[in-house]
C-alpha cells in the first residue's frame, strides 16, 4: 500500500485511493461534476478511479472499477448524460453486497468516495460508511483481508455531490440537472406558445416532479403560464371553477393561448392525484375550449446541459475533491451544496432527514409545513387596494433580459386595480392611461396624462433615455427604476441632484440587468446567463464543426467591456485552455507560455483546443494578434481559426434562469418600493431623500442585499465601468487547474462545513438580506 501524499495550501493530508460513481439516475451536467472531480483529484497527487455502473459496479468489481486519466475526462463537458454509467443495484441493499463491494474497495486501496446522486444514493453511501469497520473486520474474519490492509484502509470517507432534475434536496438551492431540464421546458412551452396562439387553443403541459413541484413552478413562472399545479401546495377546493373563471376571462380579454403546467405528483388537497388528462376534460367540458395536452417525459432528461449546470457542476466536483482532502476521521460524510451563490458543505443525514420530512408532511396532509421546509417558495400576496402612487419602470441600456422583470414589476405592484394588468400596459377605471412603449428592450417614452397640465422633464444619462414626462397633480408619486451599467451612473445623478430638485426625492432602486455583468453590488445580473448560453453553445457547435479534422485551437472573442465575468465564466463551461482578461494583466511572456502549453497538450490525444479573449483585455494584442501567434508557433501541430462572436451574445430568447432570477428580483423590488412609498408619504405627500431611498438591489454570495447606491462608489472603478472587487475572479485558478496548468489554488473561500438551516433569512429593511 502507497500512502499518497497531497499538499494543499501548506499542508500535508494523508490518504488512499478515491473513486467516483453514479447512483441510478442520471442528469445533465453530471460529467462535469465527474470531470471536475477527476482533474482536481489528480492535480492534488490522488489516485482517481471510475466506478462504472454505480453501486452495481462497485459490488461486481473487476473492469468495472478502472483508474482515470486527465485524457479519459475529455471533451465530455458537452455531452449529457453519464459517461461512466449508472444503474440501480439491489444487491448494494443486502449486507452481502455491500461486503463484496468493501472487499473490491479495499483490494484497490480505495478509501474516498465521491457519490453523485439524489437522497437514496446519498443514504446508502451514508450506510456503507457506517458499516465500514465491521465489513472490514468480517473480510479479515474470512481470510480474504489480511490485518495490513484493515490498517491502512481503517477509514472511509463519503461527500456527495446532489444530482436531480428535480430539485427536490434540501439544503441546496439548485442540484445539478436541474437549470439543464428547466432549460427543455421553456424550449417546449415557447415552441408550443406559437401554436397556441395561432390556432387559439388551450395547452396542459406535464412535466416532471413526482414530489417536488420545483420544475412546474419556476417553468410556470418564466413562461407566463396561467395554471399551475405542483404537489407542496395544493389548489383549494374549488379549483375547478376558480381556474375555469380564470380561462374564460383570459379569454374574454383577447389572449388567445392559455398555458396550465401541472408536475406529475401533483395532488389536491385530499391526496387525490390531478393528471394532464383529468384538467383536460375539465376545460373541454366546462369551457369547450380546443385543449391540448404535452407530456414531456424523458426529454426534460436529455440533450445539452446548460451553462449554469456545467458550471454549477465543476465548482461543486472541485469543492467536493477538498472535503475529501480536509476530511478527518471525525468528519461526518457531507453534500457540497449551492446556497446563493456560495458553495457550502452540509452534513449528509441532516439534509436527508429535512429532505425526508418533506414527503412525510406531505403524506401527513400539512402543505404549509412542506412549503416551508422547501424554502424555496415565495407567495407575493396583491390587494386590490387602489393609491395614488404612479410607478416608472425604465430600461437603459443594451437589451438584457429585461422584459421578464418588467412584467414582474407592472403585474407585482400592490395597488394595481384587480390586476387588470396587460404586458407594458395598464388601463385604469377614471379615464386615466399609462402606456409604455419598448423597442427592443429600451423605453422610448413614458408618458401619463393626469388632470393637470404640469410637465417635468428629466434628462439621464447619455440620453438612453431621452425624456421621462409626468403630467398629473403636485401629488403624483413618480419612482424610477434603472437597468445596466448606464443606469447606474444615472442613479446616482439623480440621487445627487435630490438637493436641486425636489421632485427627485422619491425612492429609486435599481435592479442590475447586463449581458456584461460589471455591476457594483451585485455577484449576477439579469441577462448574463443568456450570454453564457450563447457563448457555451457557440464553442461547442464550433469545436464540433472540426471533427473532421485532426487538430484545430480556435481564438474566440467574447463581450463584456473591459469586465472578463463572460470570458472568463463561459470558458469554465465550455473548457477553454486560456482565457485572456483585462482585470489580469499579461505580457508576451505569458502568451508565449500558453502557447506552449497548449502545444504539449496537442501532441497527446487532445484535438480541440478554445482560447476566449475578452474584447478589451488588452489594447495591443488582439484577435488578430493572438491567431496570428497561436497559428505560427502551432505550426506543425496544429492550425488555427477565429472567431467574434458579438451582438449575438445579446440574442435570442431569455434563457430559465435570467427569467426567473429577474421575476424575482423585479418583485423584490416593488415589495421595497411599496413599503418605502408607505414609509415616505406625509402630509399628503411622498417626500424621501435619505440615502437609504436610493438603492441597488443586488446578489451578494447569500442573499439579495438592498444596498445605498452612493455606498457602492468606493467599490467602482468608474474608468472601465467595473467593480473593483469580482468574487468570479477566483474561479480562474479552478479553470486554469482544469486545463491542466500548474497553478496555485486559494481554499481560504472553499466551504465548511456547516448546518441545516431550517429558517431562511428574512427581509428586513435596507443593507438587509433577503
Amino acid at each position: 500500500f502507497s500512502t499518497l501524499l497531497w499538499h494543499l495550501n501548506n499542508t500535508t493530508v494523508r490518504g488512499g485511493g478515491s473513486a467516483e460513481l453514479r447512483s441510478s439516475g442520471w442528469w445533465l451536467g453530471m460529467n462535469a461534476a465527474v470531470r471536475a472531480a477527476v482533474r482536481m483529484g489528480l492535480y492534488v497527487g490522488a489516485k482517481v478511479y471510475f466506478i462504472h455502473e454505480g453501486y452495481q459496479g462497485m459490488v461486481d468489481g473487476g473492469n468495472n472499477i478502472i483508474e482515470a486519466t486527465w485524457e479519459s475526462v475529455s471533451s465530455m463537458l458537452q455531452v449529457g448524460g453519464t459517461v461512466i454509467g449508472s444503474a440501480r443495484c439491489k444487491e448494494f441493499r443486502t449486507h452481502e453486497g455491500r461486503l463484496r463491494a468493501a472487499l473490491n474497495l479495499v483490494q484497490r486501496e480505495i478509501t474516498n468516495i465521491c457519490v453523485i446522486g439524489g437522497d437514496g444514493s446519498l443514504t446508502g453511501a451514508n450506510l456503507f460508511r457506517e458499516e465500514w469497520s465491521g465489513l472490514l473486520q468480517e473480510l479479515k474474519q474470512q481470510g480474504q483481508i489480511d490485518d495490513e490492509a484493515v490498517r491502512n484502509n481503517s477509514i472511509l470517507h463519503i461527500v456527495g455531490m446532489v444530482g436531480s432534475i428535480d430539485n427536490d434536496f434540501c439544503g441546496t438551492d439548485m442540484t445539478i440537472g436541474t437549470d439543464s431540464a428547466l432549460h427543455r421546458i421553456i424550449e417546449v412551452v415557447d415552441a408550443i406558445m406559437t401554436t397556441a396562439q395561432s390556432h387559439q387553443r388551450t395547452f396542459v403541459l406535464e412535466v416532471m416532479g413526482r414530489h417536488c413541484g420545483y420544475l412546474a413552478l419556476v417553468s410556470a413562472l418564466a413562461c407566463g403560464a396561467d395554471w399551475v399545479f405542483i404537489p407542496e401546495m395544493p389548489p383549494e377546493d374549488g379549483w375547478e371553477d376558480s381556474m375555469c373563471q380564470k380561462l374564460s376571462e383570459n379569454r374574454a380579454d383577447k389572449k388567445r393561448l392559455n398555458i396550465m403546467i401541472v408536475a406529475e405528483g401533483a395532488i389536491d388537497r385530499h391526496n387525490k392525484a390531478i393528471t394532464a388528462d383529468n384538467i383536460k376534460e375539465l376545460v373541454v367540458s366546462r369551457l369547450g375550449f380546443d385543449t391540448r395536452v404535452t407530456i414531456l417525459g424523458h426529454v426534460q432528461r436529455g440533450g445539452t446541459p446548460s451553462a449554469f449546470d456545467r458550471i454549477l457542476a465543476s465548482r461543486m466536483g472541485v469543492e467536493a475533491v477538498l472535503a475529501l482532502l480536509e476530511a478527518s476521521a471525525d468528519t461526518p460524510a457531507c453534500v457540497v451544496s449551492l446556497v446563493g451563490n456560495q458553495a457550502v458543505r452540509l452534513p449528509l443525514m441532516e439534509c436527508v432527514q429535512m429532505t425526508q420530512e418533506v414527503q412525510k408532511a406531505m403524506d401527513e396532509k400539512k402543505f404549509e409545513e412542506a412549503v416551508r421546509l422547501r424554502g424555496r417558495y415565495g407567495v407575493f400576496s396583491v390587494t386590490s387596494q387602489r393609491n395614488n402612487f404612479n410607478v416608472a419602470v425604465l430600461n437603459v441600456g443594451a437589451p438584457a433580459g429585461m422584459n421578464a422583470a418588467v412584467r414582474s414589476a407592472v403585474d407585482g405592484f400592490e395597488g394595481l386595480y384587480k390586476g387588470k394588468v396587460q404586458t407594458l400596459q395598464r388601463k385604469g377605471t377614471d379615464s386615466t392611461k399609462d402606456r409604455y412603449r419598448l423597442y427592443k428592450g429600451q423605453v422610448q417614452t413614458l408618458q401619463r396624462t393626469g388632470t393637470d397640465s404640469t410637465k417635468d422633464r428629466y434628462r439621464l444619462y447619455k440620453g438612453k433615455v431621452q425624456t421621462l414626462q409626468r403630467k398629473g397633480t403636485d401629488s403624483t408619486k413618480d419612482r424610477y427604476r434603472l437597468y445596466k451599467g448606464k443606469a447606474y451612473m444615472g442613479l446616482l445623478e439623480l440621487a445627487k441632484a435630490r438637493d436641486a430638485h425636489e421632485a427627485l426625492c422619491v425612492p429609486m432602486i435599481m435592479v442590475p440587468a447586463t449581458v456584461s455583468n460589471n455591476i457594483p453590488g451585485s455577484d449576477l445580473s439579469i441577462g448574463s446567463d443568456t450570454a453564457l448560453n450563447a457563448i457555451t453553445h457557440t464553442c461547442d457547435r464550433i469545436k464540433q464543426s472540426a471533427s473532421g479534422t485532426k487538430r484545430r485551437v480556435f481564438i474566440i472573442e467574447t463581450m463584456g467591456g473591459y469586465c472578463g465575468y463572460l470570458a472568463t465564466v463561459g470558458g469554465l463551461a465550455a473548457g477553454a485552455d486560456s482565457v485572456y482578461i483585462y482585470e489580469e494583466p499579461f505580457d508576451i511572456r505569458d502568451l508565449q507560455a500558453n502557447v506552449e502549453h497548449l502545444t504539449e497538450k496537442m501532441k497527446t490525444s487532445i484535438q480541440r483546443g478554445i482560447v476566449l479573449r475578452n474584447e478589451n483585455c488588452n489594447e495591443n494584442f488582439s484577435t488578430d494578434f493572438m491567431y496570428q501567434l497561436y497559428s505560427e508557433e502551432g505550426r506543425g501541430v496544429f492550425d488555427c481559426r477565429k472567431n467574434i462572436l458579438g451582438h449575438m451574445q445579446q440574442g435570442g430568447a431569455p434563457s430559465p434562469f435570467d427569467r426567473n432570477f429577474s421575476t424575482k428580483i423585479a418583485a423584490k423590488a416593488m415589495q421595497w418600493i411599496t413599503r418605502s412609498l408607505k414609509e415616505s408619504f406625509k402630509g399628503g405627500r411622498v417626500f424621501a431623500n435619505s440615502e437609504d431611498t436610493a438603492c441597488l438591489l443586488g446578489m451578494r454570495r447569500r442573499a439579495l442585499v438592498f444596498q445605498p447606491v452612493s455606498h457602492l462608489q468606493e467599490e467602482t472603478d468608474f474608468v472601465h465601468r467595473i467593480p473593483k472587487e469580482q468574487w468570479w475572479l477566483k474561479l480562474r485558478p479552478l479553470m486554469k487547474i482544469l486545463a491542466k496548468y500548474k497553478t496555485s489554488y486559494d481554499v481560504s473561500d472553499s466551504g465548511q462545513l456547516e448546518h441545516v438551516s431550517r429558517v431562511r433569512p428574512k427581509e428586513s429593511h435596507t443593507s438587509a438580506a433577503i
